[in-house]
């Protein structure tokens, strides 16, 4: 049986260190902010905006909701960006994606402030991510993915490693995190030919093609460490790319869904906050 890597645990120490340097900037007269911006209601995006708001109540940081109707216009909306990059007494800004189709969401990448970009949207936090640059932001779920190997003690220096993604939101960065971590990375995507003879020689396999229990025991071999990204919904509930039952029985370490790297993903978010108090905005 596999062993299980629950998200709560590694979330729960992140969020432990964001609150005790969060209090220490409030004695010194700083208090850490969070500008969380939503253009609609789509109910995924208000259910992350509340859990963003319940964990940072949890780590003595304080948030601003700007919401927008559906069909803001995109001058409205990239000019909220703009004075919100201005705004010093602001440290950290989310902007809850994916955006309307009227507004160019990489032009509103590009007017959030480097080191404001809690959730590297501009290209200039993944340019430094591509080129070894350890003053960028990395993208929330690659850190987090790292994080939970070394938080549970697994080795990545010299493992093989196979990434199941080539998007620029996970796969394309995860690879460059685990390079600095001296892994050999292979990237595949769901049209890689003979997947399953690819993954299944990995020291450790990240899912992230978002379909529902895709990965079964063809895929994994034993002494795996598994990390499954894929977030999908079913008449059955939240599930994983993999197939998790099977699976399991195989693989030395799997993380789950729910429960595994999502949890830790928003924590790493607030610790991207903190660092950008720390840096002097």
């Amino acid at each position: 049986m596999a062993e299980i890597l629950k998200g709560k645990p590694v979330a729960d120490a992140i969020k432990a260190d964001v609150a005790l340097r969060a209090e220490r900037m409030k004695a010194a007269g700083r208090q850490p902010m969070l500008a969380i911006v939503r253009a609609g209601s789509r109910e995924d995006d208000i259910a992350y905006e509340n859990r963003v708001i319940r964990n940072c109540g949890e780590v003595n940081i304080e948030t601003v909701n700007i919401t927008f109707p559906a069909d803001v216009s995109h001058g409205i909306f990239t000019d909220a960006l703009r004075s919100l990059s201005e705004d010093k007494g602001i440290h950290g800004i989310l902007v809850l994606r994916p955006l309307p189709d009227q507004i160019d969401s990489g032009e509103a990448g590009m007017l959030i402030r480097a080191n404001k970009d809690v959730d590297c949207m501009n290209p200039e936090n993944l340019r430094k991510v591509f080129t070894g640059d350890a003053s960028g932001i990395s993208p929330c779920t690659p850190e987090a993915v790292i994080e939970i190997l070394k938080f549970y003690g697994y080795p990545i220096r010299g493992k093989n490693v196979v990434i199941v993604n080539r998007s620029l939101v996970l796969g394309r960065p995860l690879s460059m995190l685990f390079l600095a971590e001296d892994a050999t990375v292979t990237v595949c995507h769901s049209r890689t030919e003979k997947l399953s003879e690819i993954t299944s020689g990995a020291d450790i396999l990240v899912s992230g093609v978002g379909r529902p229990e895709y990965f079964g025991r063809e895929f994994v071999s034993p002494d795996m460490t598994v990390i499954d990204v894929g977030i999908n919904f079913t008449e059955k509930g939240m599930c994983g790319d993999m197939k998790y039952d099977e699976v399991r029985d195989i693989v030395s370490a799997i993380s789950p869904v729910p429960g595994g790297i999502g949890t830790i993903t928003s924590a790493i978010l607030l610790r991207h906050l903190i660092e950008s108090v720390e840096l002097g905005i």
